[in-house]
């Protein structure tokens, strides 16, 4: 194998816009995220539960006329 090919992998810390810091290893001088484990919804438990059965009727209820046209 050829030498000082490969970039050097140091160990950095990645700063989420939260304000958490995490370190890890990396060949980047500086790591920025815009999310996190801290603050993504799925990791805290802060999920907002989506009503696809109300936006699917209030589609139907809009393009009804337009569907029964078509048929």
């Amino acid at each position: 194998m050829k030498k000082d090919i490969h970039p050097d992998y140091k160990i950095i810390n990645a700063v989420c816009a939260c304000g958490n810091e995490v370190e890890i290893g990396s060949v980047l001088p500086e790591l920025k995220v815009e999310i996190c484990s801290a603050c993504h919804p799925f990791f805290t438990g802060k999920q907002k539960l989506v009503d696809t059965a109300g936006r699917i009727e209030k589609f139907r209820k809009r393009y009804a006329q337009h569907y029964d046209k078509q048929k």
